[in-house]
């Protein structure tokens, strides 16, 4: 993967010299102390696949996974780990070591902006791959009802195939936001987002209403990441980027804090954080100033499917400060104490 940010080891040699330990809190988007959620997927990979545990009991495993979690992310090891809620409080995520895809989470509700360090193991006990989400990705991963959604709104789709309901970025954003930009020559979508490499909500408007009308291969009611990565495919495209990519994070351009949705039903399902939320987000501070969920960008498309093809018949645009001054919200129920989460087919893969 290409970064446009620093690389991942950095990361892990100025929390070595820092002398912090993994409870010592760190400000989201500290530019040399908070590791972004990929980069963090990154060094933990690097360091970690290939790690064996054949043979150490439950208990055993989990601590010796923790003890090389803090060296590989450059933490000195405690002499014992603390029963904090989560863990590793520094860079707020727990782990979890999977050999099959049922995920559970006991005693606490998901937390929005957590992140959640799943290590999958094979049938030898060797670590093979380590996926790191949040909480609002992995409650829009339960297809069984064990989790309900938080937060909703209703599309009210209106007469117009296309509304820009925000003119204008977030005053925050305003200031990073350039016209004219050539994202080819640029970066890649899931880079992290610069300054002077954003371009304006308007500006993305007119390079997206070019995509109402269009169709593509309907994948199944079943299959809505999938559904999803086909239009989040044809987003890159308009765009300008020179090429696709997917990391599965939020939102879904980050390079553009651009959060793209598909809806075939008026419900539109927000998982844990309100989009006007004034929480951080989980990106590196541009020029000293920490970019939240409200500044994200939400692109809707409002579409119609046959069962063969996905027809994209509107288009609305805003930031997530003004989302729900179009789109009405409400409130679903509170989440189980045990949460199991069974993680979809593909979930480790790239």
């Amino acid at each position: 993967m290409k970064y446009d940010s620093l690389e991942p080891n950095h990361y892990a040699t100025m929390i070595k010299e820092s002398g912090l330990t993994i409870y010592d809190a760190i400000e989201i988007g500290d530019p040399d102390l908070w590791i972004p959620t990929p980069e963090l997927e990154h060094l933990l990979n690097t360091e970690m696949q290939g790690l064996s545990l054949t043979g150490l009991p439950l208990r055993t495993r989990s601590k010796v996974v923790k003890e090389h979690v803090c060296r590989a992310l450059g933490y000195p090891v405690p002499a014992s780990f603390k029963k904090t809620q989560p863990r590793f409080q520094g860079q707020f995520f727990d782990t979890y070591v999977q050999k099959s895809n049922n995920l559970q989470v006991w005693n606490e509700e998901l937390a929005p902006s957590r992140r959640y360090v799943i290590i999958r193991l094979n049938d030898e006990d060797i670590v093979v791959k380590v996926k790191v989400v949040t909480g609002d990705t992995l409650a829009m991963l339960d297809t069984t009802g064990t989790l309900t959604q938080k937060y909703q709104a209703r599309l009210n789709p209106g007469e117009a195939e296309l509304e820009l309901i925000s003119n204008k970025d977030t005053e925050l954003l305003r200031r990073f936001v350039r016209p004219t930009l050539d994202l080819a020559a640029v970066a890649s979508p899931v880079n992290q987002p610069q300054a002077d490499q954003l371009l304006p909500i308007g500006e993305i408007f007119d390079r997206l209403e070019s995509l109402v009308g269009k169709s593509f291969a309907d994948s199944g009611y079943d299959q809505e990441r999938n559904r999803g990565a086909a239009l989040h495919r044809l987003v890159c495209q308009s765009l300008g980027y020179a090429d696709y990519r997917d990391d599965g994070q939020f939102p879904d351009v980050r390079h553009q804090l651009l959060e793209v949705k598909l809806q075939t039903s008026p419900t539109i399902d927000l998982g844990l954080v309100c989009p006007n939320s004034t929480e951080a987000l989980d990106v590196p501070m541009i020029e000293g100033r920490q970019i939240r969920h409200c500044d994200v960008r939400y692109a809707l498309f409002y579409a119609f499917t046959n069962g063969q093809d996905v027809t994209l018949t509107k288009l609305f645009l805003t930031t997530g400060e003004d989302f729900f001054t179009r789109f009405p919200q409400f409130q679903g129920k509170v989440l189980n104490k045990k949460l199991q989460i069974p993680l979809p087919a593909g979930f480790f893969d790239d």
